[in-house]
């Protein structure tokens, strides 16, 4: 006896993109409940309605499956949703007035936070410090946040909460800057600023958990229907984070895909606790363990095998026999591991530490360990990564849009081994795209479109940056949908339009395959289904 599954909902006339290569374009999807159960031409697949079927008509528009933004911190992105959005200030000028503004409206005493200053694309090429800052908010405490989120500056009214004066020692794999004469700057790197965010009020538990829930829609109108959140260094949101995710996910209020990265501060207590990745269900995992070899590039941080042309050649943020003694020990116990490497020493490093693992053949891992950014890599270390086999590439492309001015000015001619993302691919290394948000804006159409053009989001520089790196629309595509599925062991379940696979689609208004590669970054997103329901939708749909 034969059963005919009836449908809750059919798209129809559509252009899918199902990332499935056997069966690369489809007409037309059918959902029932959270599944996928058919995908073909639009005629077999309407035939199979009921009269409680909807059937929506998209009358030609673009389907993807969702996106997933592999690197997002969204535990500090929703906390800091109030937070001034310097990305947007043009100038030294306009930053300092945004902060004015802010400090006006909060009211004395209040505390103003700002992400996103990104001083190398303004006329000034300035840095602020205490002194700027004070003068436009001599009543509050303020701290901002460059793009890379590897430098903060502070005013004095924010250095004097958390106990900082001339005196102050650096923190472990913190820089407190300091003046010829010793005064403290106000500027602080790497773990530094964690002394400022441990005295910003926190919120309750119950704000902290409507917060959160409350990004989810956003993303939806992205396309995004899954996240892995991220923990920055310094392990204080690790527990934090991974409560409120299980809360939200016990209270039905889980409305996205998320895997939870642990802090690498804490691999003895996950080790202990038999934790490992991939633990969970199809909405909640257990993700990697993060660890970080070194810093930025625009806080000079960033570990290099030669000098900066303006600095020294950065610096590890974690020791290396501390990294590999950590690695080694997570791998055996199952626990996946991602490491943020941005310079050539800490990607060479990174590298030989993956090789040792490799060579052991004993791996317990199920999910593949990941170096997130690899920014700046030399072919030869790029080739003993290729030879690995179970290590992902994780990059930011919108970071490049932000990044231009400074690499040129930071490195000069080396900037053509930073952002080596077709090089990554064409060594078959798999490539996972993401958003690095709050240190970039999360839409991936924009991603995407940084990807393709290799240019800032004002299309300069004309005809793009080091483009022997680009990818094509539809290798971008594949970072963010079926390359994070295969990087988390959920390719039987996600990322691709697939008959059997969970309904997280996406409708968008252009067709990112037929259209100048310089508009991509205007495109919508139309509608969003996740786990079999509409949870986005920008117009009407045609019935």
């Amino acid at each position: 006896m034969t059963t005919f599954v009836v449908p809750d909902l059919i798209f129809i006339n559509a252009n899918v993109r199902t990332q499935d290569p056997d069966q690369p374009v489809a007409q037309a999807v059918a959902v029932k409940g959270r599944r996928i159960v058919a995908v073909g031409n639009t005629q077999t697949v309407k035939a199979m309605a009921a009269d409680h079927t909807e059937i929506i008509d998209l009358g030609g528009r673009l389907m993807l499956p969702g996106f997933t933004d592999a690197h997002f911190h969204y535990f500090d992105w929703a906390l800091n949703n109030d937070s001034i959005d310097l990305s947007t200030a043009a100038s030294f000028g306009e930053m300092a007035e945004m902060v004015r503004q802010k400090a006006v409206a909060a009211g004395p005493g209040a505390w103003v936070t700002g992400n996103g200053f990104n001083e190398t694309d303004w006329p000034e090429n300035k840095i602020p410090d205490r002194d700027d800052l004070d003068r436009q908010a001599p009543d509050n405490p303020v701290c901002i946040w460059r793009c890379d989120l590897h430098l903060a500056v502070a005013n004095s009214k924010a250095l004097a909460l958390a106990g900082i004066d001339d005196k102050t020692l650096d923190p472990p794999m913190g820089v407190i800057a300091r003046d010829k004469n010793g005064r403290v700057t106000g500027v602080l790197r790497e773990l530094a600023p964690n002394l400022i965010k441990n005295v910003i009020p926190e919120p309750d538990e119950k704000s902290l958990l409507d917060i959160m829930e409350q990004g989810f829609g956003f993303l939806h109108s992205l396309g995004i229907t899954g996240i892995h959140d991220i923990r920055l260094m310094g392990g204080l949101d690790g527990p934090a984070s991974l409560r409120a995710w299980q809360r939200l996910r016990e209270e039905n209020r889980l409305n996205i895909r998320c895997h939870v990265s642990l802090p690498g501060e804490m691999t003895n207590e996950a080790i202990a606790l038999g934790l490992r990745t991939g633990m969970g269900d199809d909405l909640l995992r257990i993700g990697h363990l993060k660890f970080f070899a070194d810093g930025g590039m625009g806080a000079r941080t960033a570990w290099m095998n030669d000098a900066y042309l303006d600095a020294e050649c950065g610096m590890p943020l974690t020791p290396v026999e501390e990294l590999d003694d950590k690695i080694q020990r997570a791998d055996k116990a199952g626990l996946s591991v991602m490491v943020h490497a941005i310079g050539t020493r800490a990607n060479r490093e990174i590298v030989a530490i993956f090789k040792r693992i490799h060579d052991l053949e004993q791996s317990a891992v199920r999910v593949p360990h990941r170096i997130e950014h690899l920014q700046m890599v030399e072919p030869e270390d790029m080739d003993l990564l290729a030879t690995l086999g179970n290590v992902i590439v994780s990059c930011q492309p919108n970071n490049l849009s932000l990044d231009i001015s400074m690499i040129e000015q930071s490195v000069g001619e080396r900037s053509g081994f930073t952002y080596p993302l077709k090089r990554v691919l064409d060594k078959k290394i798999p490539l996972i795209l993401s958003s690095d948000a709050p240190v970039c804006n999360p839409k991936p159409v924009c991603g995407i479109f940084s990807a393709v053009n290799r240019t800032r989001m004002n299309r300069t520089p004309v005809g793009g940056w080091h483009m022997e790196h680009a990818l094509t629309v539809d290798e971008a595509v594949r970072g963010y949908t079926i390359t994070p599925a295969v990087a988390a062991c959920q390719d039987d379940s996600l990322g691709s339009v697939t008959v059997g696979k969970f309904a997280d689609l996406i409708v968008l208004d252009q067709n990112l395959y037929g259209m100048d590669p310089l508009d991509i970054a205007d495109v919508k997103v139309d509608m969003t289904v996740f786990n079999g329901k509409i949870v986005h939708n920008r117009g009407k749909s045609k019935n």
